[in-house]
C-alpha cells in the first residue's frame, strides 16, 4: 500500500480559494453595477430626490427605499436592468403617499414628466396645472412648433380630457442644454416610460434595445400610423442619435 503524498502549500491554498474564497471579478462587477446606477442619467435627473439603494451580488440587483411616484420604481428598475453586467433585477422599493390614480395630482406628474423626456419641449420653461383633468400649460415656447408639440405631448397622456396651451412664443435664451452624453440604460428606460406614458403607444407590445444611443424598437403596433408615432416619440428622447424601427402590424389589424 503506498503511502498518500500530502498536498503541498500552493494546492492547499488553491483549493481554499476555490471553495471559500469569492471570485475577485464579481466583487469588482457588482461594485460597477452600483456606482453605473448612481450616475446614470436618469438617477441624476429623474431620482435624484428619491431614497433608493442599489446593491448587486454577482450581477443579481436589489432596489430598495422610497419613492413618492409609481413611475419611479419602474424607471429605476428599466434603467438597473438594461446596465451592462445586470443579471436580474428584484425591485423592493415603496411608493409612498402615490397619489390616487387618474386623479389631478397623478396626472400632472404624468404630463410634466411626458414633457421631461422630450427634448423638442422645454419642461423647464414650461408650467403644468390640472383641473378636472383639463391640462392648462403655461410658460414660455422657443417657437410655435415647440409649443404645438407641448400641446400634442400633454394630450396623449392617459387620462388627460383636454389641454388649454397658453404659452408664450419668445426668443429668450432656452433652458439648461445637455451636453453630457447619456448613457443607454437611461435612454432605454426613457423610451420605455415615454411609451407607457403615451396613451397611442404600447410599452408592453414594444421591444427596445439601446447602442450607442441607436435605438432599436421592435414587436407589434395596431396600425401603421403606432409604429410612425413611435418613430416620432423615440427620435425625440433625450441622448437618442437615431432610431431603427423593425415593428410590425399586428395580425388581424393589417387592414384595418
Amino acid at each position: 500500500m503506498h503511502p498518500m503524498k500530502p498536498l503541498n502549500s500552493p494546492a492547499i491554498a488553491l483549493c481554499v480559494a476555490l471553495f471559500v474564497c469569492p471570485p475577485l471579478h464579481a466583487s469588482e462587477l457588482d461594485t460597477k453595477i452600483e456606482a453605473a446606477a448612481k450616475s446614470s442619467y436618469v438617477f441624476k435627473n429623474f431620482l435624484m430626490d428619491d431614497a433608493i439603494k442599489t446593491e448587486s451580488k454577482e450581477g443579481v440587483v436589489t432596489l430598495t427605499g422610497i419613492v413618492h411616484e409609481d413611475s419611479h420604481k419602474q424607471l429605476a428598475q428599466d434603467t438597473v436592468t438594461g446596465l451592462p453586467g445586470v443579471k436580474s433585477v428584484t425591485n423592493q422599493i415603496e411608493v409612498k403617499e402615490s397619489p390616487p390614480a387618474s386623479s389631478d395630482t397623478w396626472l400632472y406628474m404624468k404630463v410634466k414628466s411626458a414633457l421631461a423626456f422630450h427634448r423638442s419641449v422645454s419642461a423647464y420653461h414650461t408650467q403644468v396645472a390640472l383641473k378636472e383633468g383639463v391640462v392648462t400649460l403655461t410658460g414660455d415656447a422657443a417657437s410655435q412648433a415647440q409649443k404645438d408639440l407641448a400641446t400634442e405631448y400633454a394630450q396623449d397622456v392617459e387620462g388627460v380630457k383636454e389641454v388649454k396651451n397658453e404659452m408664450t412664443v419668445t426668443d429668450k435664451p432656452p433652458g439648461p442644454t445637455l451636453a453630457e452624453i447619456i448613457d443607454d440604460a437611461s435612454i432605454n428606460a426613457q423610451v420605455r416610460m415615454a411609451l407607457l406614458t403615451h396613451r397611442s403607444t404600447s410599452a408592453f407590445r414594444t421591444i427596445v434595445a439601446t447602442t450607442d444611443g441607436v435605438v432599436m424598437v421592435g414587436g407589434f403596433a395596431k396600425n401603421t400610423a403606432e409604429i410612425d408615432l413611435v418613430t416620432k416619440l423615440v427620435t425625440d428622447i433625450n441622448g437618442v442619435k437615431s432610431v431603427v424601427n423593425n415593428m410590425v402590424v399586428e395580425a388581424g389589424n393589417a387592414k384595418k
